[in-house]
Order: structure tokens, then sequence, then C-alpha cells
């Protein structure tokens, strides 16, 4: 029986995902990469030839980091349809030992980003990126920063199953008693668009793009989890425990905790000068 892909069973698939409880930008993802590799197929059947053909296409347009994450969506869709002799192995690559300088964030470069915020009059974004660079929450975690959080001092976030408390500093508390105040917001998420929905990861993406302009940072840096990653990257440097970030975080998996304290390639340079082992 010839395996040829139908709408009907990527509808099915994507069903599937959402059962499964994959946030919504997993489930748009997988179904991206499952588009393109049915668009590659041009209607032909699906065999394990058809695969490593594909396979051998991304290597030619993408980037191994980039390959990998798409084979995860059509070989999800293969084992979910049971079509288990056509998937095929991932590309095994070293992960990366280093930070990438042109995309890391500074405190330097986070105080220009703030200055400009508030020199624009941006208020409500002014706060999101304290709030989000002083406690090291995900922009998925936003909307569980209420009104009701602030007043207790914490937030208790619970997604796909996970459940954890996110503590905030004092001035962080005070900052955001005093927008909460001013905005006249009683109650639920105090982060809100115009349409009173809790803002997403691409309204504060454009705004944060629109901000590096102005504040003559580099765009490369203006993701939102960036300052997440700032936040871990400071209380790695003032702690030292890994454990410790990775319950901050949120992490199950150290491995995980460990890619935010990579060190960038400069410091590598210095650590390495410093040690003095080279005698001329």
């Amino acid at each position: 029986m010839k395996r040829i892909i139908t709408g009907q069973m990527m509808m099915e698939y994507r069903q599937s995902l959402i059962d499964e409880e994959k946030s919504a930008s997993t489930v748009q993802k997988y179904m991206h990469d499952l588009r393109v590799f049915v668009s590659f197929t041009g209607g032909e059947p699906v065999d394990k030839e058809l695969m490593i053909r594909y396979k051998e296409f991304l290597l030619k347009n993408y980037l191994v980091t980039s390959i990998n994450s798409m084979l995860a969506g059509v070989n999800g869709f293969l084992k979910y349809f049971g079509w288990y002799d056509c998937v095929v192995k991932t590309i095994k690559s070293q992960k990366g030992l280093f930070r990438k300088e042109d995309r890391e964030l500074g405190r330097e470069e986070y105080g220009k980003l703030l200055a400009a915020a508030k020199a624009a009059g941006k208020t409500r974004l002014w706060h999101i990126l304290q709030t989000i660079c002083s406690t090291g929450i995900r922009v998925s975690e936003l909307r569980f920063i209420t009104v009701e959080a602030v007043r207790a001092g914490y937030a208790d976030v619970n997604l796909k199953g996970k459940s954890r408390r996110i503590i905030f500093p004092q001035k962080l508390i005070r900052l955001l008693k005093t927008y909460i105040g001013e905005k006249g917001i009683l109650k639920g998420s105090v982060f809100i668009t115009r349409g009173g929905k809790p803002v997403d990861r691409s309204n504060l993406y454009h705004e944060i793009q629109r901000l590096c302009k102005m504040a003559g940072v580099a765009r490369s840096k203006g993701f939102p989890h960036n300052f997440r990653h700032l936040f871990a990257c400071v209380y790695y440097e003032q702690e030292k425990n890994l454990a410790n970030l990775a319950d901050v975080l949120g992490h199950s998996n150290l491995n995980t905790t460990r890619i935010y304290v990579r060190s960038g390639w400069k410091k590598q340079v210095q650590i390495l000068d410093e040690m003095e082992l080279v005698v001329a």
C-alpha cells in the first residue's frame, strides 16, 4: 500500500499534538515543517529512500540545528501513523561551546533599552522588560503576572503539567504596584494589549525590535528570550549554583540550564590568557 500523506492525516496529527498538550508555538512549528516535507514529496509515496533524499535536501539548504528541528516534526508524524521504517536519524553535531557575541544581550545594552523605552513613554514595555529580566520568567509566563500575584509578592505558574513559584524582587513589586495604580488595573494580568488580551511573544518581539533601533542596540539581540538569558547569566555569576538556577528557571534538566551560562568567546580567551601556561 502506497503511503501518501493527505490533508486529513495532517489534521489528525495536529490534533494529536494538541492532545499531548504541546504549546501553540510547537504545534505551529511541527505543522509548518510537515508542510515543507509534503511539498518536497510532490505527491510521491513516503518510504525510507524518499526520507533520505529529503534529509540530503535539508543538508544543502539549512543549518544542522534547523535540520534536526525539522526532522523532529516529520519523524513525529511518521511514528504517529506507525511508519517507523521511514524514520531517519537526526544529524549528530557538537553543541556550541560558546555564546554568540552578536546575539548576547549585556547589562549595558539592557540599560540602553530601558532608557529608550522610558524616553519614548513606553511604560508598559519598560515594566515588562524589567519583569522578565529581574525574575527570569518566560514570555509565555507573563500572563501569570497578575494584580493578585504582585500583591502576594510571587506568582504560581502552571504550564504543560508543570508548576513553579516565581518570586518577585522587592523593587519590582513597588514598580508594578505603582504601574497597576496608574493604569487602574483592578485584577487579572498586569500586561495586556489594547484588546484586553495578555501580551504574547509576537507582540513583544516587534516592540523590542523597534526599541533596539531607537536605542542603538543590534536587532540581533532584540529577542524577548534574551532578557531571561541575561537574568540567568547574572544570577549564575552571583551564586555559582547551577542547580539553584535550574530551579529558578523551571528547568528539569541541568543540561538545559548549562546552555544559559556558557561564556562568550572573548571571555574564554581572557581566561586562557590569565592561566599563563605559555612560556615565551
